[in-house]
């Protein structure tokens, strides 16, 4: 089986991890100790031109749901484009808080008049994907900026940039210059993307200094919870920056010919930023994906609200290039029956 279905990066992590891994066996007996943690967080501060005080390791969307959902007591709102990624909203209605899904616009990307017209006494936090999971699509730069500057006045918001980095000018287009400006905007991002570390999961989240230190007194980020081969994997692919430029350059490649295969077969499709294309196929997603299941490809879950829609991955070249041929017989096959 081929799988195409959880935006994994298909060609792996760069070879200085494996060193990195092969070295840290010899203390797997040990926790990981408050000083990795500190020399990780002051490489990505580093990296990122932050204090370290505003760098909070982990994986955190889900502490960070929690958080503001329990902060004021239940029944708050947390804003989100939807389709989406849930983990913070799923985390927030924990605690009580409200999922208000705004739908996107017809580009199929977050509709930023229309989230930012939501916002009122009740919203706890905005949370945002950009570029977009599932369409792959990106907010105008300017209007972006434009649009977080506004709305943190009156709200958190919270940027999600798992894929951002397959975006040759992402330092340019992060939301991170305006949380270095003291905007009250958080950026996340995971090393389980283009960095190909999913089987070792960590990220790190950009916060407002205060609210830093307020997550950390929670006990979020602590070394413990993060794993010791996590952030020796992790520190060793941040500092590889050509094998990002590598990925990036060849799944930029690789989704061009998905998309030429798209055009070539009239399908209409989002603008992907991704590692990752969104397609009408015509047909019920889930008759398009058991019928590529069959043929050896899975392709994932369809989306609310956009029943016909396929979200596929972008693998290796020979699984693109044979996932590809099986789409076109997959439709014929669908359409012959309609």
């Amino acid at each position: 089986m081929i799988h195409l279905n959880l935006n994994e990066n298909a060609f792996g992590p760069s070879p200085k991890v494996e060193v990195a891994l092969r070295d840290e066996l010899q203390r797997l007996s040990r926790y990981a100790d408050a000083t990795a943690a500190h020399a990780f967080a002051e490489q990505i501060a580093a990296y990122e031109r932050v204090p370290v005080e505003q760098v909070v390791l982990g994986e955190i969307l889900g502490e960070l749901g929690l958080y503001f959902g329990s902060e004021k007591g239940s029944g708050g709102e947390f804003l989100y484009s939807t389709p989406g990624y849930l983990a913070l909203i799923n985390a927030a209605a924990r605690v009580g808080g409200v999922g208000v899904g705004v739908p996107l616009n017809e580009k199929y990307e977050n509709d930023l008049p229309a989230l930012a017209a939501k916002v009122n006494d009740k919203t706890r936090a905005l949370y945002l994907i950009n570029p977009h999971n599932p369409t792959g699509t990106i907010s105008e730069d300017s209007a972006f900026k434009k649009f977080l500057h506004d709305v943190s006045q009156r709200t958190p918001v919270i940027v999600d940039e798992a894929y951002l980095e397959y975006t040759p000018d992402f330092e340019t287009r992060s939301a991170v210059s305006l949380t270095r400006d003291g905007a009250n905007v958080l950026v996340f991002r995971t090393f389980d993307k283009i960095h190909g570390l999913a089987g070792l999961p960590i990220g790190y989240t950009l916060v407002p200094r205060e609210l830093a230190a307020t997550l950390r007194k929670q006990g979020i980020g602590d070394a413990e919870s993060l794993g010791r081969l996590n952030i020796a994997a992790a520190s060793a692919a941040l500092a590889d920056t050509s094998h990002v430029r590598q990925i990036r350059s060849i799944t930029i490649d690789e989704r061009g010919k998905w998309i030429s295969t798209l055009d070539e077969l009239k399908l209409p499709h989002a603008n992907s930023h991704t590692n990752f294309i969104f397609f009408n196929s015509g047909h019920p997603q889930s008759e398009v994906a058991a019928a590529m299941r069959v043929r050896r490809v899975d392709i994932g879950r369809s989306f609310p609200s956009y029943s016909n829609w396929a979200r596929i991955t972008i693998g290796k070249v020979d699984e693109n290039s044979f996932a590809q041929q099986q789409l076109r017989q997959v439709l014929n096959e669908l359409s012959s029956r309609s």
